[in-house]
């Protein structure tokens, strides 16, 4: 695309719309001379859109805005997995997609994308407290739920709200290069591009159990991470066969034995490069991972950081 061209952005505010969500394309677009795009904000109809935690939005324009954008954005709003936004709004967004608009979602914007169809047999991501809500209602779609966003080219999804303006950035690069896409993230005091996906933002690895047979088991293995666990030493201390401790672990977390370990594991070594000054090495030994170099790649593949960026984000006292 030609950086001369004045490029169109449309953000449709739904009914719960998040506040930050709304305002990150607003401001990371906004009209100005470095900048050549022109936002409107717009809602299933103009006037009053009831937003989410106390905040209502004033919309000047309706979903003809939508005819006219050349990127729509969707702002995460409350409650998307219990009703699809109206009719009307998911068939203006297929018409935009159609007549080639791009369409980004950011966090539970995903669902409203999802509901319109147009996300079937591609890759998308939401909030991690929602990935799996997402796979659930709409199993078309094939929900990453470790990235920060996704592009699919005419389609972008993006995680919670600061993974909105990783997004934003991203399409920034697309559009005018790596140098207007820094100069808008020192206007914004963030990153230019961050490593990573959301799976380290997510409070816990393990799941919290859907049952409870095997929650001694489970407390018996958190305080011996650091020593051999295997499949047999986990379920002699089940007290069943290992065939069938394997078989009813999976259905009380949704992990094998030795996943949850693995990730039981990587959670604590995050706890520690949090909280301690431990090399890389001596975590690994600490939570039974032997080498710093064994931690790295299950810390990658869990996470897709590494632990000394990990630490550098996450370190006490930063």
């Amino acid at each position: 695309m030609s950086a001369a061209r004045l490029r169109r952005v449309a953000v449709l505010v739904l009914e719960g719309a998040k506040p930050l969500d709304v305002g990150i394309p607003a401001q990371v677009f906004t009209t100005r001379a470095s900048m050549p795009y022109e936002v409107r904000l717009c809602g299933a109809a103009p006037g009053l859109v009831t937003g989410g935690d106390g905040l209502s939005y004033h919309v000047a324009d309706g979903l003809d805005a939508l005819t006219w954008a050349d990127i729509v954005f969707v702002p995460g709003y409350r409650f998307p997995d219990r009703e699809h936004p109206p009719q009307a709004v998911l068939d203006a967004l297929i018409t935009a997609h159609d007549r080639g608009a791009r369409l980004a979602a950011i966090s539970t914007g995903a669902f409203a994308l999802a509901a319109t169809g147009l996300l079937d047999g591609k890759r998308a991501t939401t909030h991690w407290h929602y990935t799996r809500a997402l796979a659930a209602k709409y199993p078309l779609v094939k929900v990453d739920e470790n990235v920060l966003f996704v592009d699919e080219g005419s389609m972008l999804t993006s995680a919670g709200a600061a993974s909105g303006i990783d997004l934003c950035l991203h399409i920034l690069r697309g559009d005018l290069g790596v140098a207007a896409s820094n100069h808008a993230a020192r206007r914004l005091v963030a990153a230019p591009y961050r490593s990573g996906g959301q799976a380290q933002y997510v409070p816990r690895s393990v799941p919290e159990p859907l049952g409870e047979r095997f929650a001694a088991t489970r407390e018996w293995a958190l305080h011996r991470l650091g020593e051999p666990l295997t499949l047999e030493t986990l379920a002699r201390q089940a007290a069943v066969s290992p065939r069938t401790f394997s078989r009813r672990f999976v259905d009380e977390t949704g992990y094998t034995p030795m996943q949850w370990v693995m990730r039981a594991r990587v959670d604590m070594a995050r706890e520690l490069l949090e909280r301690s000054e431990r090399s890389v090495e001596q975590i690994a030994a600490d939570v039974g991972l032997g080498t710093g170099a064994n931690l790295r790649l299950h810390f990658h593949r869990l996470l897709g950081t590494t632990p000394s960026e990990y630490r550098r984000t996450f370190a006490q006292g930063e």
